[in-house]
């Protein structure tokens, strides 16, 4: 039903406007990379998600037939077992006993093994294609790392290795939006590749890559808090006043 679960279809679309947005502003960006990046992985999440959740018909019908054969086995065994009519003491019950359980907890285990072993390559799946998103949202943070609003609204004398600062203000609150917003697109994938799949392991894992997108994208929001409080405010810097505005810094002028 509509509104009570994710469309793959909604989310690439979004995935597509917003690379086209990224190209538009900052072609042949490292950032434009990435955001191609991520709309190759929409584009997949839908068959992955699928491809997750669908059932392997052909381990459950290898596992019916083992289980099968194995308790058809041990009846047969226990049916056509022979009882000695004498001398049958409590020493060969307790031998008889002692087998019988072990033969069962080592039946039993293999059963369990053979019946879980569809849930664990599931998980397997979910959990690489997990971490191929936790992979993702690193990176776009790393992308961010430099953006310093600090560097444009107080120009100070820069190294050799410092970070090169060629955005205006109104650039830069461009480039952290689009960090934000593939951040959370990325919570939202993987909140996909599990919708259909109940497994508490791949969940956790999921839950974690939308707590790490959350996150990061809310360190990204001070930046932009930060760009939003200095928006069209004068900033004195040594008796001169350089005005912000949301094409950048204007140079400073004189305040006498």
């Amino acid at each position: 039903m509509a509104f009570q679960s994710l469309d793959p279809v909604k989310i690439i679309e979004t995935a597509d406007t917003l690379t086209k947005r990224v190209e538009e502003r900052f072609p042949k960006s490292g950032l434009a990379q990435v955001s191609n990046q991520l709309l190759a992985i929409s584009q997949q999440a839908q068959a992955r998600s699928e491809w997750i959740a669908r059932p392997l018909i052909w381990l459950r019908i290898l596992t019916v037939v083992i289980v099968s054969v194995v308790v058809g086995g041990l009846l047969a065994a226990i049916i056509t077992a022979e009882i000695p009519k004498d001398r049958f003491e409590i020493d060969d019950l307790l031998q008889i006993t002692e087998a019988g359980i072990n033969d069962v907890v080592l039946i039993g285990a293999a059963i369990f093994f053979l019946i879980t072993m569809e849930r664990r390559i599931k998980r397997g799946r979910a959990l690489a294609a997990i971490h191929e998103l936790r992979a993702i949202a690193h990176i776009i943070d790393m992308h961010q790392l430099t953006k310093d609003p600090e560097r444009i609204l107080r120009p100070r004398e820069t190294t050799e290795h410092s970070p090169k600062q060629n955005l205006s203000l109104f650039l830069l609150r461009r480039y952290l939006d689009y960090c934000s917003e593939m951040l959370s697109l990325t919570g939202k994938i993987a909140a996909l590749y599990v919708q259909r799949f109940d497994d508490d392991v791949s969940l956790d894992a999921a839950s974690e890559v939308e707590d790490l997108s959350t996150g990061l994208s809310q360190k990204i929001w001070q930046k932009i808090m930060i760009l939003h409080s200095f928006e069209n405010t004068s900033i004195p810097s040594g008796g001169m006043t350089a005005t912000v505005s949301s094409t950048g810094v204007t140079p400073p002028t004189s305040s006498a």
